[in-house]
């Protein structure tokens, strides 16, 4: 038996064993299960590859999701199958496929964008925000984050299909303004499905009221924002790691939430020029720099001192994190950024399938392993999309010679 053979079969074994205490696992997770722990694989499809497939899989979330309502999946289980619509994750899609089909030219993936949108506004609470979870959540209350993160998606909607979305995005822009406390943290309106307590990634949140400001600037929207981008850098340490930043983890948050939590204060700085911005960012993006391995690979959660604490890969964390070194990269022509952005891609494409069963093909896994402890067993609209959006703007990039 050669040496690959021997290799899986004792894997299979150890596989067999940590599973002997959980329902027996279906065989296409039995068998992904099986591949990802024989190791990351060699072959690299690139940037464009990895964007269509991407693409092809969000469009397929939109098809395939529980109720055929509109909105994207939630994810796509190798346990359950494809889940209902998720509000939140489908406000930023929206501009991933506005931005993809503006390249490509594709109006009938526009048309996929605005029923999208169509959908989000139809379910609007009133007062301007927007529910928590997904579309049959229980219990169905407005959440500070999820609008922030639809609110993305209505502005990129006004700037492309016109003031149809106006008064969406002022009703929901507006709400955020006005629910704010006055040092500048949101907490009204917390999500029942994190655990409680102040979040330094809602400067997340606040990127979306700059889109807001961009497009209407005189009701107050980027100046709440600054506030809270402001009241989070309270919670940055002097060596770039925030405290109050993760779902359920503070102690070693996800780099999910570490992605969220950087990209806002990038967009801060883009938006208002402000000096500081730029230098707290470029603490965080740093102190990640060496926090990733040659190959690319970041530990998924990482402590306060940027240590890792557990031993797979939060992918979705990894191409936010490369989308942010792109966007410093171009700010500051750090080539050390544009370097480890590129790594990072290039971590995540070589755990993206582009050929085989359609329900995987261009989605992005929780976790590399598959059974890591973030969407364990899932392939996440969510990352598909920041993956999307990290391999566009390496394609913005002349290949390396």
């Amino acid at each position: 038996m050669n040496t690959t053979a021997t290799r899986l079969k004792q894997i299979a074994a150890r596989i067999k064993t940590r599973y002997l205490d959980e329902p027996r696992l279906p065989a296409p997770a039995q068998r992904q299960l099986l591949l990802d722990r024989a190791g990351l694989p060699d072959l690299d499809p690139g940037p464009e590859a990895v964007a269509a497939a991407g693409i092809a899989w969000l469009k397929r979330s939109q098809d395939q999701s529980l109720h055929r309502d509109g909105g994207s999946a939630r994810d796509f289980s190798l346990l359950k199958g494809w889940a209902s619509a998720y509000p939140e994750t489908s406000g930023y899609i929206v501009p991933t496929l506005i931005d993809y089909a503006d390249r490509t030219h594709d109006s009938a993936l526009a048309d996929r964008a605005r029923r999208m949108l169509d959908w989000l506004v139809s379910i609007q609470f009133p007062e301007g925000g927007f529910q928590g979870g997904k579309i049959d959540a229980d219990p169905r209350v407005p959440v500070t984050f999820n609008t922030g993160q639809i609110l993305i998606g209505l502005a990129a909607g006004v700037r492309r299909f016109g003031d149809a979305y106006l008064e969406p995005m002022h009703k929901a822009a507006a709400w955020l303004r006005d629910s704010q406390d006055a040092d500048g943290c949101w907490r009204k309106h917390p999500t029942p499905f994190a655990a409680p307590g102040e979040k330094a990634y809602e400067t997340h949140v606040s990127w979306g009221l700059f889109e807001a400001a961009r497009l209407a600037p005189d009701p107050g929207y980027g100046e709440a924002g600054l506030r809270q981008v402001r009241w989070a850098l309270t919670k940055q340490r002097e060596n770039g790691w925030f405290a109050s930043n993760c779902l359920s983890s503070p102690e070693q948050p996800l780099t999910h939430t570490i992605g969220y939590a950087l990209r806002g204060v990038i967009e801060a700085y883009r938006y208002s020029g402000e000096a500081d911005l730029l230098t707290a960012a470029r603490k965080t993006a740093d102190a990640l720099l060496r926090a990733m391995a040659t190959d690319g690979r970041i530990a998924g959660q990482l402590d306060c001192d940027w240590n890792a604490t557990v031993d797979w890969v939060c992918l979705t964390g990894s191409v936010q994190i490369a989308a942010c070194w792109f966007l410093l990269h171009a700010i500051t022509g750090n080539a050390a950024y544009l370097d480890a952005a590129r790594r990072a891609n290039r971590y995540v494409r070589r755990t993206v399938p582009i050929s085989g069963d359609p329900d995987i093909v261009g989605g992005v896994r929780g976790a590399f392993p598959v059974d890591g402890d973030y969407g364990r067993f899932e392939y996440l609209n969510w990352a598909a999309k920041f993956c999307v959006d990290a391999q566009l703007m390496e394609l913005d990039y002349p290949a390396p010679a």
